[in-house]
């Protein structure tokens, strides 16, 4: 496992602290180690940091409340949603009390003529649609997990619908978050748009708990589209793959998803769903619009595949095919697992201009087979981000090596081409090594909103900004 950083421990706070929460909240108070193991970071192999205590809130009162019994003895506090992020967001690098949201999980109010809504913040993406339904609405994000609401939003989640609908920065219209001495605020209303001050809304959207802890959340919602259809297309390689990829965004056909998956990963998707999909790689695409538009849509992307070089193309509107489908690339990172049984998935993404889509994804595959590395690929490639899976035995410190070695080079890569060393897995410990050279001197400016919004260091320390 890759080792984070541990950071000084306050015993003395924890222990105060520790103490008067016990006495209040009693048995939705939790120490056991099994709990606390559950409630840092599982996913991947950055290693297990647990907090010192969990609490589960049920209102934004008790959040407050024990933030400031926290504030009052500098200890730190660690916000939870579903536990699904990948870079060691949830970690308690000096220990601490999390606070699990999982129990405040109410959609509060519906306004289907505004096309929003206001949630507690864990209620889950799945949940939320179920709601939803019988109003001909839908939340359009989708990261694949069945994360939690707030926090998606406090990771900037995107994921496969993003190419139309944007990220959670663009679909977040208010807050309501506990900062680090424990007052609640409001970041704005739910107006669709605001000239009124600093964009705070924004500034915590994206902030993974380092400067606040999210309680509530106003929503942009849309309407069912009337059709929805489906495709999918092989190609003879990677790069005729991309290749049609930007042509399509160049040309401005409206998908809605337009995902990649490598021979490995379509390897991986046979055995795992039983299909029978080319090993070749792979677009599947969805088109979202009126019953003739969501046809000459996927008629024109399979004019374009043609050209370079796709066949098989599919298109169907069946409810029950499209599903299939979709929970094939949504079960993408068990599916991989099959092809080296034992082994570790490092989940990790990045983003790139999209003319620069194809050069990048080629070459992480060259990089990968050069280093010995069994990789798949896949990605929400409609806005050139793309995930990559080394499958990797941990107890081979040469193997761990390389793929260190691997993820490195690819955040490096990304960020020579002028894009980002994740395009939505966030910073957290994973990746923050690699925030100061994308970004240089803008970090100490981060810093320095870190420090003025929380000048104890205790939300969620050791993410994002040095410590």
């Amino acid at each position: 496992m890759v080792q984070a950083v541990a950071l000084p421990r306050n015993e003395a706070g924890i222990a105060k602290a520790l103490q008067v929460l016990k006495a209040r909240f009693g048995n939705r108070f939790h120490t056991s180690p099994s709990m606390l193991e559950q409630h840092a970071h599982t996913t991947t192999w950055i290693v297990n940091q647990p907090p010192d205590a969990v609490v589960f809130a049920h209102d934004t009162n008790e959040v407050a409340e024990i933030v400031k019994v926290c504030a009052e003895y500098g200890v730190p506090v660690i916000p939870f949603g579903t536990g699904t992020s990948l870079e060691g967001h949830i970690n308690a690098p000096a220990g601490g009390v999390c606070i699990d949201m999982s129990e405040m999980n109410k959609v509060l109010a519906v306004h289907a003529g505004d096309l929003d809504c206001v949630v507690q913040p864990g209620v889950t993406r799945e949940q939320l649609n179920t709601f939803l339904r019988d109003q001909g609405l839908f939340f359009p994000i989708d990261p694949g997990a069945n994360a939690s609401i707030g926090g998606m939003t406090a990771t900037r989640a995107s994921g496969t619908n993003a190419v139309r609908y944007g990220t959670m920065k663009d679909n977040v219209l208010a807050l309501e978050a506990v900062m680090a001495d424990g007052t609640i605020i409001r970041t704005a209303q739910r107006a669709k748009k605001s000239s009124a001050g600093y964009d705070l809304t924004r500034l915590l959207v994206g902030s993974e708990g380092t400067l606040a802890v999210i309680t509530e959340i106003t929503l942009r919602l849309q309407g069912i589209p009337e059709a929805i259809s489906s495709a999918r297309c092989s190609f003879p390689s990677v790069d005729a793959a991309c290749q049609a990829v930007m042509t399509t965004i160049q040309y401005g056909v409206p998908v809605a998803r337009i995902e990649l998956l490598d021979e490995l990963s379509v390897k991986a998707a046979n055995a795992y769903a039983k299909l029978d999909l080319p090993v070749t790689p792979l677009l599947l695409l969805e088109f979202h619009g009126s019953e003739a538009g969501v046809v000459e849509q996927a008629e024109t992307f399979g004019a374009i595949a043609e050209d370079f070089g796709g066949n098989g193309f599919e298109m169907t509107t069946s409810t029950e095919e499209r599903n299939r489908l979709w929970k094939a690339r949504h079960e993408m990172y068990f599916a991989t697992h099959q092809l080296r049984p034992g082994a570790i998935g490092f989940s990790t993404d990045v983003c790139v201009p999209i003319s620069r889509l194809a050069e990048c994804v080629v070459a992480a595959q060259a990089k990968a087979e050069e280093l010995g590395l069994l990789s798949p690929v896949v990605g929400h490639v409609g806005d050139g981000n793309f995930h990559t899976l080394p499958l990797i035995d941990t107890s081979n410190p040469d193997e761990v090596a390389r793929a260190e070695e691997y993820v490195s080079w690819l955040n490096d890569l990304a960020i020579s081409m002028d894009g980002t060393c994740t395009g939505e897995h966030g910073i957290g410990q994973g990746k923050r090594p690699y925030l100061e050279r994308e970004l240089g001197p803008a970090v100490k400016y981060m810093a320095a909103i870190k420090a003025a919004l929380d000048p104890d260091n205790i939300m969620n320390p050791g993410k994002i900004v040095p410590a």
